[in-house]
């Protein structure tokens, strides 16, 4: 598939964003993080603001922008328009744990309700922008048990980063949360490379025989291609990434991605001050760089089924 950056910024912006108000909002109502005002307004203003241009970057790909409302009355069958239902009620509690958060503090009554409500509509945001790529059966490359967890568990290693650097800059220290979060990367790490390893092994069922009808004539071969020029399917949907090159940026992913990250969360356990706050920023810097790439491939090697009608031998 033609990997667009609007979606690409808003998969990643998005995900990152509700895995910070996730882990914001579990962590808060559970005493682990200051209620602070300043770091309320900071943290969660950050994660709506990630959430925000995430969701306005996915409108650019969009060929009509004005139907853009009417798509979220699909609801009861697109995933599309469930997760943009969803991701508008999620503002909702957001905005309602930010207002407590910094003029009641923990001690508020509906504290609680609003720091687990915007958890549990955060994670569902996530898993419908998930199941938009699973639920489409012509892409095997997303239509497998391993599209969702990478989808949850990429968000929850962006929203934890991006916690710890906003943690570091405020000075608040903790013992504990440098190694969750690296516990969180490691555990991203090693779903993508199962998602990679099942991508590389497995092939979708159709063939060129069944996607014809042809097959009980035996095998089926192109004897000529129906363009002279690529179309807009061969465009959209036949876009292609040279093995090595997909190879090469996958080892970018994990070492920007994941090995850096670790190694700068590592690092900044027992420094304080500037030095812990720059190691945290570069390491939620470097994890989102390397969630573009990985991203990016998410879409540049998903194969369509129509290009079995154009000469290619399995997707």
């Amino acid at each position: 598939m033609h990997p667009a950056f609007s979606v690409i910024f808003f998969t990643v912006g998005s995900g990152t964003g509700y895995g910070l108000l996730f882990l914001i909002a579990i962590l808060g109502v559970v005493g682990l993080l200051p209620v602070d005002p300043l770091f309320g307004l900071i943290a969660i203003g950050g994660g709506l603001g990630f959430v925000t241009l995430g969701l306005l970057s996915s409108t650019y790909h969009l060929g009509h922008r004005e139907r853009a409302l009417g798509a979220l009355s699909q609801w009861r069958t697109s995933w599309l328009s469930r997760e943009g239902v969803i991701s508008a009620i999620t503002y909702g509690p957001a905005l309602l744990l930010l207002y407590v958060w910094y003029y009641r503090g923990g001690n508020a009554v509906t504290f609680p309700l609003w720091a687990v409500s915007t958890a549990i509509l955060s994670a569902l945001t996530v898993y419908c922008t998930a199941m938009i790529y699973r639920s489409l059966a012509t892409i095997h490359q997303w239509h497998n048990k391993w599209t969702v967890p990478v989808y949850l568990i990429m968000g929850l290693a962006g929203g934890a980063v991006t916690l710890l650097a906003v943690l570091r800059v405020f000075q608040i220290k903790s013992d504990t949360i440098p190694y969750c979060v690296s516990g969180v990367v490691v555990l991203a790490w090693i779903i993508k490379i199962i998602y990679w390893r099942f991508i590389d092994t497995t092939q979708h069922q159709s063939t060129p025989e069944s996607a014809t009808g042809l097959g009980h004539l035996g095998k089926v071969s192109k004897l000529e291609g129906p363009h002279t020029e690529d179309n807009y399917l061969l465009t959209e949907m036949g876009f292609r990434v040279a093995r090595k090159h997909a190879g090469k940026l996958r080892r970018y992913a994990q070492t920007i991605g994941f090995a850096v990250p670790i190694i700068l969360t590592q690092s900044s356990v027992g420094t304080a001050g500037t030095t812990a706050a720059t190691l945290s920023v570069i390491a939620a810097l470097s994890f989102l760089l390397g969630a573009i790439i990985e991203r990016w491939l998410f879409f540049a090697e998903a194969k369509h089924t129509v290009t079995l009608y154009y000469g290619a031998d399995r997707v």
